[in-house]
């Protein structure tokens, strides 16, 4: 069975991006696979030091000790990631940033992940927006990675729970989902 870890970058709970990762997860399950969602704010991730540990000859994790040493094992683990986030600033959340850095230490387990991305935004679109920035952030880290981008689904939502009402959006996410529980081709 396919497991995917869903990173929710919002600092809302249940905002705009986690009910597109939520439609996500919903896809997930129906093909039959796992996902678990990851709620960043709640969690205490400080910066990458660029110290290199994770890369040394003993093949260890991270160095820093604070809650990514939870989630490392079920990175691990998982086939494939999904990354949601509201924009802020033009690009993704501070939240997400520090997660995506952190990944640095298991660059390796990456190679081959399949990654579902999931962004909102208050403007009109993806350019006035900023979103373009953080898909181009995204693409340019899943390319060194070597991981798959299966998909991105980007839409408005200003006001909690507004994106709910883009049915094809919504639609949108749960084909995305059922795409990264799909076996690799």
């Amino acid at each position: 069975m396919k497991k995917t870890l869903v990173i929710l970058g919002s600092p809302r709970k249940e905002g705009n991006s986690a009910a597109l990762a939520g439609a996500i997860m919903e896809g997930i399950r129906e093909a039959g696979g796992e996902a678990e969602a990851i709620y960043l704010n709640s969690m205490s991730i400080k910066p990458c030091q660029a110290c290199e540990y994770c890369h040394g000859d003993k093949g260890r994790l991270c160095a820093i000790r604070d809650d990514m040493q939870q989630i490392y094992p079920k990175l691990l683990e998982a086939d494939s990631l999904v990354l949601a986030s509201p924009i802020y600033m033009f690009t993704v959340t501070a939240q997400l940033k520090l997660f995506m850095d952190r990944t640095y230490a298991v660059l390796k387990e990456m190679k081959g992940k399949r990654i579902g991305i999931a962004l909102t935004y208050g403007d009109t679109d993806e350019i006035s927006s900023g979103a373009i920035n953080a898909i181009g952030t995204m693409k340019d880290e899943f390319r060194f990675t070597q991981s798959e981008i299966v998909g991105i689904v980007h839409g408005t939502g200003n006001k909690p729970g507004e994106i709910t009402q883009n049915t094809e959006l919504m639609e949108q996410a749960v084909a995305l989902g059922k795409k990264l529980a799909q076996p690799y081709l």
